[in-house]
């Protein structure tokens, strides 16, 4: 069981992009280096709910707080409401969900 980090991470920045809109450009530095910077913390995440480490509900409540960070993160691109930065951190932590329980499955 593995996921293709790559192709996980790009699939992110596209769910972020999507969720955001016209606002991408305002937003596309903060969200990519989220990622970045991030990574290695959201793919221990998925390596352990893998190697079962972590139960469905572990991994989902690490999702949610990883949900929350992002959250804080677009909040601080001051031209995102609330509410898109919020739909867009939700989109991008929702594919790396749906990308690790394929993998178990």
């Amino acid at each position: 069981m593995s996921i293709n980090v790559e192709k996980v991470s790009s699939d992110m920045l596209s769910a972020i992009k999507g969720s955001v809109g016209n606002q991408w450009g305002s937003v596309k530095d903060v969200a990519t280096q989220f990622l970045q910077n991030d990574k290695e913390r959201l793919l221990l995440i998925a390596e352990m709910r893998l190697k079962e480490k972590l139960t469905d509900a572990e991994f989902r409540s690490q999702i949610d707080d990883e949900k929350l960070m992002m959250e804080a993160e677009l909040n601080a691109v001051e031209v995102l409401s609330k509410a898109v930065a919020q739909k867009a951190a939700n989109a991008a932590l929702d594919v790396l969900q749906k990308a690790v329980l394929a993998a178990i499955v």
